[in-house]
């Protein structure tokens, strides 16, 4: 039996914590720990987050920006948790969406470029490494490229990558890109994942 497919391993302090706080996934811990120590959400920012179910991200990113900010979620499945007023989830793969059907999915008035694109996307596994692992680099690129095209000047980008093969090619298109640049494992992340944060604070214009 995997450690994922037993409860206790699953069900964890942090599973419970977010049963207890009403978010869908424990994973809400791993952003409000990014949050924290990067100082990413503030009130009235446009946020993107690509990979958006089951909503937790979502949720906080919302909280945070205020009914004067808006989120934008993108996934491949409807969110199941009411929406609040200053959040919209548009329904498309990432790999084949329109940018421009995300910026529309802002209220006019705030049109202009997200603030933060969020991603915490990770690949259907397959239990081959270096399959999961191409995977996973190909969404980060994936969601590294959204983020230029809709990010405004001096924007921030969260992505999740699992680490391996490609992950230092990632970074170095990261870099060359942002003012600043962070690798983070949040507190919240399973002992037995490969996964990282890449965390770019100030897009160059």
């Amino acid at each position: 039996m995997s450690r994922l497919s037993d409860r206790r391993h699953r069900h964890d302090a942090y599973y419970r914590r977010a049963k207890r706080d009403d978010y869908p996934a424990r994973s809400i811990y791993k952003l409000e720990e990014l949050d924290r120590r990067f100082r990413l959400l503030r009130p009235a920012q446009r946020v993107l987050d690509l990979g958006c179910r089951p909503g937790s991200w979502l949720l906080y990113a919302a909280e945070r920006v205020g009914l004067e900010g808006f989120v934008v979620g993108l996934d491949r499945e409807a969110v199941e948790p009411p929406l609040p007023a200053n959040a919209a989830v548009v329904v498309g793969d990432v790999r084949s969406v329109e940018p421009e059907l995300l910026r529309q999915a802002l209220p006019e008035q705030q049109r202009g470029g997200f603030n933060v694109v969020l991603s915490d996307m990770a690949p259907d596994t397959t239990g081959i490494a270096f399959t999961d692992q191409v995977r996973s680099v190909e969404l980060f690129v994936r969601a590294l490229e959204l983020a230029l095209c809709l990010g405004c000047p001096a924007s921030s980008f969260v992505g999740k990558i699992f680490m391996g093969d490609g992950f230092e090619e990632a970074m170095r298109q990261v870099r060359d890109r942002y003012d600043r640049v962070k690798t983070a494992r949040p507190d919240a992340t399973r002992k037995s994942s490969s996964e990282m944060y890449i965390v770019a604070l100030g897009r160059k214009t």
